[in-house]
């Protein structure tokens, strides 16, 4: 039974209404009657009806001013306001505190009663039915899992035998796409992707992928709506959906969203993205054609110019950096490195060839930070530079500043004349030096550079060159180079082989070869 509170201050029009139908014939019961404001307030304090039939007329609080305390404490009570005058201010301004009509009594009988009665029970009951139905999808909602939305995404993308098939069942059963009438999907790159993944462990790539992915659906919105998936190799796919049966109005939508995504990237993750976006489709299961075309132009993009004959550093190359890091040679570094990106200038800096290339010279530089307990700039420093010079010079710096810092560690805190004794050692060590050439090069007598030497190094000069260069024979041998013995020995300045073998025993206790073994059973 839907109970009904009559709220009128005169007797005998609340005795006229009770009397008008068999009330519970309808399936509505009286449950209560009020002769003011004041009493229709207390009783629904206690019994909260489901609909008030109210007076507008009435003393002290009128069925007006009553109306909207009702509306403010129980806004689901449906009212019904009647009154012996039509005046519009009265119906404007209870209509608006949510009465549902307004009746004058002199036309009030039986069929219009019971008639509006009975729509507001509609009306109750859509709203129940509305109400239902949004808490059900909420717990569509919560209980969906955006991983496995995010996998079937994934597979249209990876050209999965019935994808879109799958992902409309699944979408529909979920809630997902509500009201969606037209979709499209981006195709989009990680620029640095190879770069950075070079660095990481498993762990950290997964949480990479996820952090990225996190930070995209941030930027395009309800993963409801618009979801990301992720392909592989830092390439990922984004499903739009729209009710918007505009194709123009959608696509601005798309590309406006896409914009906040690559905005959102740089300033969170501090990463640059390419991207492709395919045509507009009416029909989910028609999406992994859609991505197909996205894919293929965006391949077509990010491969422009590239020179696939060079796909990364070539054996001599690496040999050559590794010599000159060893040999703290900046100007020599930075040739090697201003010639290897001298191949690849027209290429865009996001492409695969020079991802490779930065990123074995990056192993090279990080290589022998590591051996002197060197940190260097981090990968993801990298991640939004803009051309391919930039990224040269970049990498100049890097090698540059380590090639500094591993000098500063040789120096010491020796004295002034020591200092650049040692710093002009390390840098002419694999040339043929003498003492006499570094009292000249710093101008000072021979004799007192010998004595302050001893004094300072506890060993004569041509020892401690010695030691530097068997020290920079053992970091090539380390470094995994295809460097013979004899190479090594004229690389690291010795020119008679014989007296290199001899030094390279007493300093490390065994002979070169024998160390090369030790290297590659330690390896085993």
């Amino acid at each position: 039974m839907f109970q009904v509170l009559l709220v009128d201050d005169e007797p005998l029009a609340r005795n006229d209404v009770k009397s008008m139908l068999d009330w519970e014939k309808h399936g509505f019961t009286i449950c209560g009657e009020a002769n003011n404001g004041e009493a229709a307030l207390s009783y629904m304090d206690k019994i909260v009806p489901h609909i008030v039939l109210l007076d507008v007329s009435m003393p002290s609080i009128n069925g007006v001013e009553l109306s909207g305390m009702i509306k403010e404490r129980y806004p689901k009570v449906n009212m019904i306001m009647l009154s012996s005058y039509d005046d519009y201010d009265y119906v404007r301004t209870c209509l608006k505190n949510g009465a549902i009509d307004y009746l004058l009594k002199h036309r009030l009988n039986a069929d219009t009663l019971l008639a509006l009665l009975n729509k507001v029970v509609q009306n109750m009951q859509s709203e129940e039915r509305e109400q239902e139905a949004r808490e059900a999808q909420s717990r569509i909602i919560e209980r969906l899992s955006p991983i496995i939305l995010r996998e079937h995404v994934a597979n249209l993308a990876r050209g999965r035998d019935n994808a879109g098939k799958e992902l409309g069942s699944y979408a529909h059963g979920n809630g997902v796409f509500p009201q969606a009438v037209t979709y499209s999907t981006t195709a989009i790159q990680i620029v640095p992707f190879l770069l950075l993944a070079d660095s990481l462990n498993d762990v950290q790539m997964n949480q990479f992928v996820q952090q990225t992915m996190e930070v995209m659906q941030m930027a395009i919105g309800d993963i409801h709506q618009q979801t990301v998936g992720y392909v592989g190799e830092g390439r990922f796919i984004i499903l739009f959906s729209s009710s918007e049966r505009s194709e123009s109005k959608f696509g601005s939508s798309v590309n406006l969203a896409l914009s906040n995504l690559s905005h959102s990237l740089e300033k969170f993750l501090n990463l640059k993205c390419v991207y492709s976006v395919g045509p507009i489709r009416g029909d989910i299961n028609l999406l992994g054609e859609s991505y197909s075309i996205a894919n293929q132009k965006l391949n077509e993009t990010y491969s422009q110019g590239t020179n696939f004959s060079k796909d990364a550093l070539s054996i001599e190359e690496q040999k050559q950096l590794q010599l000159y890091l060893e040999q703290l040679e900046s100007e020599r570094v930075k040739q090697v490195i201003s010639k290897i990106f001298s191949s690849v200038q027209n290429e865009p800096f996001y492409s695969m060839t020079v991802q490779m290339i930065v990123s074995e010279l990056l192993r090279t530089i990080e290589t022998t930070a590591k051996r002197y307990k060197k940190q260097i700039l981090p990968r993801s420093e990298l991640a939004r530079v803009g051309s391919v010079s930039e990224l040269e010079q970049r990498l100049v710096n890097i090698a540059s500043d380590l090639i500094e810092a591993i000098k500063e560690q040789h120096a010491g805190s020796y004295s002034r004349h020591i200092s650049k004794t040692i710093q002009f050692i390390a840098d002419h060590y694999s040339s043929a030096i003498s003492l006499e050439m570094a009292a000249r090069a710093l101008n000072l007598n021979y004799s007192y550079l010998s004595r302050l030497f001893k004094e300072e190094m506890k060993m004569a000069f041509s020892e401690y060159l010695n030691h530097v260069r068997i020290q920079s024979s053992c970091a090539l041998m380390e470094s995994g180079s295809s460097y013979s013995l004899k190479e090594i020995c004229s690389q690291v300045g010795f020119s008679n082989y014989n007296y290199f073998f001899k030094v390279f025993k007493n300093v490390k206790g065994m002979t070169p070869q024998a160390y090369m073994d030790s290297l590659k059973q330690s390896k085993i």
